[in-house]
């Protein structure tokens, strides 16, 4: 008779665990006591499992991983990554620490690779980008895709193939950007109108600009007047700002971009989803719940029309309702219309403008930037009529300041993550199945390797070769669109709103420190990237006033 290994218990662990935790009174973990003891108890659980389960693979000798931490036993770097937020910090740190530019941390069974340097970059999204071209579930990713219906967050598969597609050929094509330019045009105005409405309120015509307040708006209501066709969802304020909509639909995106791949425990351990150990999924679903409140009446009574052919095609929602498949029946679903339009809106409003009010902020402390680049408006455009998109391929210094903020003061710590489909090797080390590879934004755009003074802004060095200026770029050195086979497919577009805000404020105002300021501090927020504390600016309109709008018209 052959041996056979006896029959073990079955355990559910899911089950034997959150009765454990009933047992002894925690309920749901949330002091940093019942976290730690919670994490005690689950590290025994599957330790007791594992040994009792049976054992039929074969020891194979250890593989080199990058240089990271040494993990724990089937919950890895957890308790550090617990006691070290935000975690992108401490990810930084350690590479600082250990002098390397790819580090690996394991979560629970995840490696998260991380990676500063260009020709590492390059190994993971051009060489092999068919490798890692898939991307994580997560909690906020779920929740901002409906389940994973749209393009950037959706695992590599046939529903990604599919919004891919349509978001390429239809939604940012180059014919769609042209076609939407009038609406763009519409938002730049609008944008001089406030900022102009600003400097009308104060008797010295000096007008003190939440720039902060002005970039974020602007992206808004350019994406939703693009997609939605409309720039407030209510009345808007009289001089043109946001009313108290935009100011929560805004808020709601922003709040949504601040949960995405933040290291929530649930996504390396799935199970513990329902327990929302962080308190972001409470966070993100009262998020889409305002952007549902806004969205959806308007998607909902567009599909009906658009179906019933009682509306031609005048934005990008009308474009997306009206797609049609083989049969010639509707090609998407209401459900993947809008989390398309989700996704096209978290991200157009966040990278912009929070690069042009670091760019302001830098150029406050160095006046000759500003200097040059007014110089450079006025001999491109002139002073009697406002820079349109068609003056953008001339206007080299302006976006050589705008891709010097992208390079120094990105808008995250990370790109989207990539997920390996297949073991791999990079650089010597191996990458296993399902890694978590991240592009450390920061660490490309400030490495030394690359980059003389890194830290100093310095417009001037991306003009070196004469040719034209480009935001994106290729070859990695920085990051302020993704690449690779998951890379941004609104390149263009991102571009075009970057450039249009700088040039726009740059050619219509002059900027100052405000009162009793000598310079701005360039502090980071201690939780994100973003400028410690929004800017204020003093702004003066520096263009003829016939060229402005009548105040608060």
């Amino acid at each position: 008779m052959e041996n056979q290994t006896p029959d073990l218990p079955s355990f559910n662990t899911t089950t034997l665990f959150i009765s454990t935790l009933q047992m002894i009174g925690i309920g749901y973990p949330s002091t940093p006591f019942n976290i730690c003891l919670f994490l005690v108890i689950l590290a025994v659980i599957f330790i007791f499992v594992a040994e009792c389960a049976p054992s039929g693979r074969k020891k194979t000798n250890p593989v080199l991983l990058p240089p990271g931490p040494k993990p724990w036993p089937l919950i890895g770097n957890l308790p550090k990554m617990l006691k070290n937020r935000p975690v992108f910090r401490w990810i930084h740190k350690l590479m600082e620490e250990m002098n390397t530019e790819i580090l690996c941390i394991c979560i629970g069974n995840v490696h998260v690779v991380a990676v500063s340097s260009p020709d590492l970059g390059r190994e993971f999204l051009k060489k092999q980008d068919a490798v890692f071209s898939s991307r994580p579930k997560t909690m906020a990713s779920d929740l901002t895709s409906s389940g994973y219906l749209a393009t950037i967050f959706s695992p590599l598969g046939e529903q990604w193939k599919k919004m891919r597609r349509v978001v390429t050929s239809e939604v940012l094509s180059p014919a769609r950007h042209c076609w939407m330019h009038d609406k763009r045009v519409e938002e730049a105005d609008h944008l001089v109108r406030y900022v102009f409405n600003q400097c009308t309120k104060a008797v010295s015509g000096l007008g003190l600009v939440n720039v902060r307040v002005a970039a974020q708006h602007y992206c808004g209501n350019v994406i939703r007047k693009i997609i939605l066709g409309k720039r407030f969802f209510g009345e808007g304020m009289e001089d043109g700002g946001p009313g108290v909509e935009e100011e929560e639909h805004v808020e709601a995106l922003f709040t949504i971009l601040g949960c995405l791949f933040s290291f929530c425990v649930s996504d390396y351990f799935p199970f513990l989803r329902g327990f929302d150990l962080d308190g972001h999924e409470k966070v993100m679903k009262k998020a889409m719940a305002s952007i549902k409140k806004f969205h959806d009446p308007i998607i909902k009574t567009r599909i009906r029309q658009g179906r019933d052919g009682e509306k031609e095609a005048n934005d990008l929602l009308d474009v997306l309702i009206r797609l049609k498949d083989a049969d010639g029946g509707p090609l998407l679903s209401e459900d993947e219309i809008k989390a398309q339009i989700v996704e096209l809106m978290i991200a157009t409003v966040d990278n912009p403008s929070n690069a042009i009010e670091w760019a302001l902020a830098e150029m406050l402390n160095r006046p000759e930037t500003f200097q040059q680049a007014t110089e450079e408006l006025d001999r491109v455009v002139g002073k009697d009529r406002w820079v349109q998109e068609s003056d953008i391929s001339q206007l080299s210094y302006v976006k050589a300041c705008a891709r010097e903020a992208f390079q120094l003061h990105p808008i995250a710590p990370f790109n989207v993550p990539h997920v390996s489909v297949s073991d791999t090797t990079v650089a010597g080390y191996f990458i296993p199945k399902g890694s978590h590879v991240l592009l450390s934004r920061p660490g490309l755009g400030r490495n030394p390797k690359v980059w003389d003074e890194p830290l100093k802004f310095k417009p001037e060095r991306h003009l070196k070769d004469g040719s034209e200026v480009v935001l994106a770029e290729p070859d990695l050195r920085m990051l302020s669109f993704s690449s690779g086979r998951r890379g941004c497919v609104g390149v263009n577009l991102g571009s075009t709103v970057t450039t249009m805000l700088l040039s726009r404020l740059l050619q219509g105002f002059t900027w100052s420190m405000p009162p009793n300021v000598g310079s701005i501090e360039l502090a980071e927020s201690a939780g994100n990237l973003f400028l410690a504390k929004p800017l204020l600016a003093l702004a003066r309109p520096r263009l003829a006033p016939n060229l402005y709008p009548d105040p608060q018209n």
